[in-house]
């Protein structure tokens, strides 16, 4: 008698709680699980074009510096023949 007594009380417990999770509970937690899949697949878009937006301007930072660096040779190219040209003509 004991044992079914207590079989009827783990059954009543089991059947309590299974009741308190509802259709609506269910629906409910299920729209907030696809709007969390959509932000995340929209934070995951972003990313990547933050990421490809990144690329480019490293590469244009990359191209910016060899211009710089190309400008500065072409200065010091230039100034090495000022500098000759003018020792040239103190020497006269």
């Amino acid at each position: 008698m004991k044992k079914i007594i207590k079989l009827l009380m783990i059954t009543l417990v089991f059947s309590m709680v299974a009741a308190c999770a509802t259709t609506s509970d269910v629906e409910n937690i299920q729209s907030q699980i696809d709007g969390l899949n959509s932000k995340v697949s929209q934070a995951s878009t972003d990313a990547a074009n933050a990421q490809s937006t990144a690329a480019d301007a490293a590469a244009r930072a990359e191209a910016a510096e060899a211009a710089a660096n190309r400008a500065a040779q072409y200065a010091q190219d230039a100034n090495s023949k000022l500098d000759s040209g003018f020792r040239r003509s103190m020497m006269k």
